[in-house]
């Protein structure tokens, strides 16, 4: 079975995890969207798949900044 037949964001609005820009609601939305991440079952292999793959959005718990930072730092960064 695919990782994201199981993700916790499957019955979320998708447009909860793209927040456009980094003022107005945009934070609020970015950590409504981590809060669905703390609690999937898959965050992992999303995060994996998502530092490989995918430079926008909320996935794997982490945003796109987060993510380059990881890439940038090695996957022993710390995110916040």
């Amino acid at each position: 079975m695919d990782w994201r037949t199981r993700g916790a964001c499957r019955g979320e609005n998708p447009e909860l995890f793209f927040p456009v820009g980094t003022t107005g609601p945009a934070p609020l939305q970015e950590a409504e969207a981590k809060t669905v991440c703390r609690r999937c079952p898959v965050v992992l292999p999303c995060l994996e798949w998502a530092m490989d793959h995918e430079n926008h959005g909320v996935w794997g718990g982490t945003t796109q900044d987060e993510r380059r930072r990881l890439r940038r730092y090695g996957r022993s960064a710390q995110v916040a």
